[in-house]
């Protein structure tokens, strides 16, 4: 083991970077609790939440020549640099869990997965349900794409078709196409059923094209990891970054805070560490995960993105289906 990083244990399981924050022996689970609590939501959806689907599928195929970040819901986005269209953590299901079960959506994608253009490279973060799909991943159309995944990852997409599959290591690099991609830390976890909890390596990616870079960030909590991801890539053109799903309590010790998921200001810490010029939020007005209001996120994240040196217009909140020249991002 003295050869291994730090993230790798001896048992094969994986673990956050040196100095992270570790969960809180008082934070106690329980299904009734999160129920009881998840009841009490009220899911209100403003009309301008959400773009109508034919005026998303209209602007992707006006800006098809062009280079665009497409938001269509959770953490899954389209993004087209050049010639690569780019799908991150890609899902087309109801519900985020196996089959019928987990939370159920309360907006749907903003296209259908038989409806995305051709994708050349699938970018996977982490294995949770809520981001790998297997349904998804069995049902994707175009399984000549290349796929960048975490270590011990790559067997959901091989066994499914897909042949050109390479499974990262923090700091990995590959060149595709016209671009460089990085896979960095990222302070998060990895389950998908009772035997296999961090089995498999979770992170973000960081994708540089033309002398720009975008950092999508897997789900993460804060720490200082970040300062040191900044010295060594930034300063960072635009960070995707998780804002919601980070209230836990009273199941939790603290409200609004989780060592897994930031909250907004946490998210704008990351940008502010990272020497983001500009930071979009995601991961929130999809599906309820946890236990804050679910229109709280982006109000927040807009309020408070001056204390962390952001104009309003640097701290980008996307509509469900909205799609964006990368010009106007950058």
């Amino acid at each position: 083991m003295e050869n291994k990083p730090y993230h790798h244990l001896a048992d094969g399981t994986f673990r956050n970077p040196k100095g992270s924050p570790e969960r809180s022996s008082s934070f106690n689970w329980s299904f009734k609790i999160f129920n009881e609590e998840k009841k009490k939501i009220k899911i209100e959806i403003p009309e301008d939440h959400v773009v109508k689907k034919q005026k998303v599928l209209q602007d992707i195929n006006n800006l098809s020549n062009g280079d665009y970040i497409a938001w269509i819901g959770h953490a899954t986005f389209i993004i087209k640099l050049g010639n690569t269209r780019i799908i991150t953590d890609p899902v087309f299901e109801k519900n985020m869990g196996p089959l019928i079960f987990g939370p159920k959506r309360f907006v749907d994608p903003a296209i259908n997965l038989n409806e995305i253009p051709e994708i050349d490279l699938f970018l996977l973060t982490h294995n949770h349900y809520d981001h790998l799909s297997t349904r998804t991943i069995n049902r994707f159309p175009f399984k000549k794409s290349k796929v960048l995944t975490p270590l011990e990852l790559g067997k959901y997409f091989t066994r499914n078709g897909f042949k050109n599959v390479t499974e990262m290591d923090w700091y990995d690099e590959i060149n595709f196409n016209e671009l460089k991609i990085t896979f960095v830390p990222a302070i998060h976890w990895s389950k998908r059923s009772l035997w296999d909890t961090n089995k498999t390596l979770w992170g973000s990616f960081i994708i540089e094209y033309k002398n720009k870079k975008i950092f999508f960030a897997c789900d993460t909590g804060y720490g200082n990891i970040y300062k040191e991801l900044g010295n060594k890539y930034g300063p960072i053109d635009l960070t995707l970054i998780n804002i919601g799903a980070y209230n836990f309590y009273p199941m939790s010790p603290k409200k609004d805070y989780s060592i897994y998921h930031t909250n907004p200001e946490e998210a704008l810490q990351i940008g502010k560490d990272l020497k983001s010029k500009k930071i979009l939020g995601m991961h929130w007005g999809t599906v309820i995960l946890s236990l804050e209001p679910i229109f709280d996120p982006p109000k927040r994240f807009k309020t408070n993105s001056s204390q962390y040196g952001y104009m309003p217009d640097d701290a980008i909140i996307m509509k469900i289906g909205q799609v964006e020249d990368l010009k106007s991002l950058i």
